[in-house]
């Protein structure tokens, strides 16, 4: 397995992937970049994992260039060991980069299998993380490395419906070429927990984000809603408590001071695992403000089937791929209306039955179709056709 994006095991879809591969039978390594303090190679919960050292994070178009070529030409190397050394019989790349298919071309020569998981949509996520910056060159380079990523994949498994029918329509892969994997969360390890109790003495209504922040990611929009909410709905009995990190962060804290927000803000920065159950447990209101554009309209975000996981109601911006996977768990503002966003805030945190029955109904459609059980299945009749038992 090929990744570029996250370190492992910290990447949730991946390790869920890799394990359930594992347990399955199958001799699973994978590929990723270290985080602080990981070691080069080590066994996880019987997933072989090589790392190099991550690139460091820049900005703008020539950054994204140099990150990538880093990242590809490591992986490259580790791969090839990984070859000679231990043998595989499936690549199986997880974009971001597309530019995988560069490596995985070369090992379809010798007869190996490729499997192209589909996590973002790279034309139209950098259309929205360049707004008004895009370069016509650089999309088309995007969609031609997607094309030649769909044509030469053995299979695609797609994280929801909307990219299935980008695989099939604009990569032209056969409908029984492309399987729907979703982005399910493991409910043995996202479930709600005891609250944090000093985070809940410092307001009366805490709100959760929790996310990668870059500048497509939609957090300046709600921090200008929260900036609607003190003005326009006179509401300052609130904490929100954004989880994560990224490199948007310094013009978010920015715009909160800007705003006269600091005392209802709160920036964690990365966070261990214990302290992001206690904190999401600890929320009255969890949101997610991601903005409408082409690529969040079509995709399924982590944090959304995350705060459904921990039973707890949801305000978003209302997107087609939201309304899919929250149903009734969610509060729908109008599309990119940060005035409208604070109203629905505003309505929750008046109406605490409403609350309650959002997130029970968040956490029955997580247990009953979203879960990773369910999507665990497809992964593995997926492998069991391309890779039949005698040939693992």
């Amino acid at each position: 397995m090929l990744l570029e994006n996250h370190p492992y095991p910290q990447d949730g879809r991946v390790r869920r992937e890799a394990r359930s591969l594992a347990r399955a039978g199958y001799r699973v390594t994978v590929v990723s970049p270290a985080s602080q303090g990981q070691p080069k190679a080590e066994i996880v919960d019987g997933v072989q994992v090589y790392r190099y050292p991550a690139p460091k994070e820049r900005d703008g178009f020539i950054g994204y260039l140099l990150e990538y070529g880093y990242s590809m030409a490591a992986t490259a190397a580790i791969t090839l060991y990984v070859f000679l050394r231990r043998g595989f019989d499936v690549i199986h790349a997880h974009n971001p980069p597309d530019t995988f298919v560069l490596i995985a071309g070369w090992f379809k020569l010798l007869g190996k299998r490729f499997v192209f998981d589909h996590h973002d949509l790279s034309p139209e996520m950098y259309d929205a993380v360049f707004a008004g910056r895009a370069k016509p060159v650089v999309r088309r380079a995007l969609l031609m490395f997607e094309k030649l990523t769909f044509r030469l994949a053995d299979h695609v498994i797609s994280t929801n419906e909307s990219y299935r029918e980008i695989a099939i329509r604009r990569g032209g892969v056969p409908a029984l070429s492309v399987t729907v994997v979703r982005n399910g969360p493991d409910t043995d390890r996202v479930r709600p927990v005891d609250p944090d109790t000093g985070l809940r003495a410092r307001a009366e209504f805490i709100f959760g984000y929790v996310g990668v922040m870059g500048f497509q990611d939609g957090v300046d929009y709600l921090i200008r809603a929260l900036g609607h909410l003190v003005t326009e709905f006179g509401r300052t009995d609130f904490l929100c408590v954004i989880i994560g990190q990224g490199a948007a962060v310094p013009s978010l804290q920015a715009l909160t001071s800007e705003l006269g927000l600091d005392e209802h803000v709160w920036f964690t920065g990365r966070v261990s695992d214990e302290e992001l159950l206690s904190y999401l447990s600890a929320a009255d209101i969890c949101v997610d403000p991601d903005p409408s554009n082409p690529f969040n309209d079509r995709s399924t975000m982590i944090k959304m089937t995350e705060y459904m996981a921990m039973a707890k109601p949801i305000v978003a911006f209302d997107l087609p791929e939201h309304r899919y996977t929250a149903g009734d768990a969610a509060s729908y503002a109008a599309a990119n209306d940060e005035l409208d966003f604070a109203r629905r805030l505003e309505e929750l945190m008046s109406d605490p039955d409403r609350r309650e029955a959002m997130g029970k109904s968040g956490r029955q459609r997580v247990e009953s179709e979203l879960a990773w059980p369910f999507q665990e299945r497809r992964l593995l009749e997926t492998y069991g056709r391309l890779l039949p038992l005698g040939e693992r």
